[in-house]
């Protein structure tokens, strides 16, 4: 049995689409905070059941019987998301999972300006830790998040950036295929799928290398433009924006100075059997 976490939500909803195209339906169990989400799951004949990182008495339940789950990481950039997912695995090994994946980022590391790959990396250790078989599918960053990291590009024919480097930018979609991909590959008796997995596009450009895609691409002049941190922050916060979210916004860009997101690998390539998406796409597809 596969039981998915998060099916609710854009990228292990679209997992769980492509594990329906690989496995009877009556082999999947989806978990939800609210049952009521996943309706669409249970009309398809897979059993719903719920479950919630933050009530840890729901979830040994929610994952009796599972040989692998699919455990997605928080989403709230704000909530104590490693004690949410310790209680996650605490759980698993409870109830003797055969497996645990585990949706994480490829800049996972302790020493990240970027908050959520701190919580990757504590997680990854949890996980470690736990005694079970582990994967951690080690995402790209997420190629949709350019539409706002990017800004205004179209109007200012500008990416204005308070700091640049290269990101493996990848499409979520591709990482959800590819999650299934692997569920079913060790469904099979695969093997060499264990700890951390690097999923990633074949190349990382920084936002310089996207300006100058976007004018090749538009047939206009796009210019990256690096603001001082301070001077960007306060142009995000005169936007309306948050201090709090651009200061996590932030650490993206720190990080990517930083070369955590820099790496590449051809796993996802391999596994899809296919070119992954580019940056380029995220940014220039209607």
């Amino acid at each position: 049995m596969i039981v998915v976490t998060g099916a609710t939500g854009a990228l292990n909803g679209a997992t769980t689409e492509h594990l329906l195209t690989r496995f009877p339906a009556r082999e999947l169990v989806v978990v939800a905070r609210d049952p009521a989400k996943a309706e669409r799951f249970a009309q398809r004949g897979i059993a719903v059941r719920h479950g919630d990182y933050a009530r840890p008495d729901t979830l040994v339940p929610a994952f009796a019987g599972a040989d692998q789950l699919l455990l997605v990481s928080s989403s709230d950039p704000f909530a104590d998301a490693v004690a949410l997912h310790t209680a996650a695995v605490d759980a698993a090994v409870q109830a003797g999972v055969g497996r645990v994946l585990y949706t994480s980022h490829q800049g996972a590391s302790p020493g990240t300006p970027f908050g959520p790959g701190r919580d990757h990396a504590a997680t990854e250790a949890v996980l470690e830790r736990s005694g079970l078989p582990w994967t951690s599918l080690r995402n790209g960053f997420y190629a949709h998040s350019l539409t706002w990291l990017a800004g205004d590009w179209r109007s200012t024919a500008a990416i204005a950036v308070p700091a640049d480097g290269p990101v493996s930018w990848t499409a979520r979609e591709d990482a959800a295929e590819a999650a299934a991909l692997v569920i079913a590959e060790l469904a099979a008796g695969g093997t060499g799928l264990d700890g951390p997995l690097t999923l990633t596009a074949e190349e990382a450009p920084t936002f310089a290398d996207i300006a100058a895609q976007l004018s090749r691409a538009t047939g206009r002049r796009i210019e990256r433009v690096l603001l001082e941190p301070e001077q960007w922050l306060a142009a995000q916060v005169r936007a309306g924006r948050p201090e709090a979210v651009a200061r996590f916004t932030l650490g993206v860009y720190r990080a990517a100075a930083g070369g955590f997101f820099a790496g590449t690998s051809p796993l996802l390539a391999d596994l899809l059997e296919r070119r992954p998406a580019r940056a380029l796409d995220a940014l220039t597809t209607p």
